[in-house]
């Protein structure tokens, strides 16, 4: 029986990891330049606007919607100002706590996310193609493909 030691584990754990960020930040990337591009919104603005057509009601807390899109409180602040200011949400208080405070999608919000959500997926799938065409990340591509 072989058994796997726990300093091999990590090294090729830490491999792993490298290679997933590596996949992670190419594809971000060139989502983020084709996004604003041709849609003019980045992938933050994009990721917070799908977030909110899902959600119920198509609102959030903030700190809810900080929490799916993986941002601290300030930095979702920020980025509902932004969406703001493009008229694609509004700020909304909580009837029963007056010190929260919701993000609504608006109807323009709602047809930006529409208009470019065929745009993120197409972008998604060619960025992966053409990562799973390398050496170095065609496994990994793979492996994540297949998990699904």
């Amino acid at each position: 029986m072989t058994t796997i030691s726990p300093a091999s584990t990590a090294s090729s754990d830490q491999a792993m990891w490298g290679r997933i960020l590596t996949l992670h930040a190419q594809v971000e990337h060139q989502l983020t330049q084709v996004l604003q591009r041709k849609h003019g919104i980045g992938l933050s603005e994009f990721r917070a606007l799908e977030c909110l057509v899902q959600a119920k009601d198509g609102e959030l807390r903030m700190q809810e919607l900080a929490d799916k899109i993986g941002l601290g409180q300030s930095s979702v602040t920020r980025l509902v100002g932004r969406l703001f200011s493009a008229g694609f949400a509004v700020r909304d208080l909580c009837p029963d706590d007056k010190r929260g405070v919701y993000a609504v999608i608006t109807d323009d919000g709602r047809q930006r996310y529409a208009d470019a959500r065929g745009t993120y997926s197409e972008v998604l799938s060619a960025a992966l193609n053409t990562a799973g065409g390398t050496p170095e990340l065609a496994g990994t591509v793979q492996a994540l493909r297949s998990a699904l």
